[in-house]
């Protein structure tokens, strides 16, 4: 065994840099593995940020930028590979990686999640354009304009009704005549007067210059299609964990978000998971950083006592 480290941090976004940025304060032997050359997860590919404190206003990019350096400040150690599988057999865990293994008292994954997407023209070159994946988070940017949100489970009611809020006007678009929403929810939407829900549709691309103008709607009944105008379209057909190379033996949701609670404690002791691959109820920058925190402080509470 080449070293053993204190803690390894798997992913680099909000909460892994947060638990880096712990880690080294707790002079822990800390090594923090992200598979992409660019630390920062989801939040890089933000266009603005505007509800964490302090820093409203920043794009995700330089967020992004602002978590490495604190972490670089404090010399945490990085390293750029892909993790393949993790042993926890043992109490000393192995990471196994593309370029071999590597040994650890504990693990703190932090590999995020992923929105899940549409696959339609415009989508990915309107991202931070005019496309969004989280209401709660772009919304205010779309004060008194007209807004789109496609799906129909929860979380497209729950957006169609905060947007509803300050927007002009709101379409929710779903592929079937009845949504999958919580009754109490639809209800809500229903009575909310600048909502207009349109059936049996799909939206097949988007359109716009610098920003979203129009997106094109397609009837999945006859198959006839119009262009709407819109300034913001809210996509919310799901979100996937990236929990993929995580085993089974670490327990998961059925939708394959790994379970624990505010503590970041897995039922596998000296594994903690931190982020939005937490089972959680809002899936923020903001709890992001703190679950890292908390991932820190239950990693340093195992490592006392192991």
């Amino acid at each position: 065994m080449d070293q053993l480290y204190d803690v390894i941090i798997i992913g680099s976004g909000p909460a892994g840099l947060t638990a880096a940025i712990y880690a080294q304060r707790a002079r822990l032997k800390t090594l923090i593995i992200e598979k992409e050359y660019a630390s920062g997860g989801q939040i890089i590919n933000t266009y603005e940020v505007d509800n964490y404190p302090g820093l409203q206003g920043i794009n995700g990019y330089d967020m992004g930028v602002k978590f490495k350096e604190h972490a670089d400040q404090l010399e945490a150690e990085f390293k750029t590979v892909e993790v393949l599988d993790i042993d926890t057999s043992s109490d000393v865990k192995v990471v196994k990686t593309t370029e071999g293994d590597i040994h650890t008292k504990s693990i703190i994954i932090a590999t995020g999640a992923r929105y899940r997407k549409l696959g339609i023209p415009g989508e990915e070159e309107f991202g931070g354009r005019g496309v969004s994946y989280c209401a709660t988070c772009d919304g205010a940017f779309f004060r008194d304009r007209t807004t789109v949100v496609v799906g129909g489970g929860d979380v497209a009611v729950e957006d169609a009704i905060f947007l509803a809020r300050m927007s002009k006007k709101v379409y929710l678009i779903h592929r079937r005549d009845e949504l999958r929403a919580q009754k109490i929810l639809q209800e809500k939407l229903f009575e909310t007067e600048n909502i207009e829900c349109i059936w049996n549709s799909t939206v097949t691309e988007i359109h716009g210059d610098q920003q979203v103008t129009d997106i094109i709607v397609k009837s999945t009944v006859d198959g006839s299609t119009r262009k709407l105008d819109v300034d913001g379209v809210f996509i919310a057909v799901g979100v996937i964990p990236n929990s993929e190379v995580i085993p089974d033996t670490i327990k998961k949701t059925e939708s394959k978000y790994i379970i624990a609670n505010e503590d970041c404690k897995t039922n596998i002791p000296g594994v903690f998971v931190a982020g939005d691959v937490r089972t959680k109820a809002l899936r923020q920058i903001i709890t992001a950083a703190s679950d890292g925190a908390n991932a820190v402080t239950s990693a340093q509470e195992y490592l006392m006592f192991s």
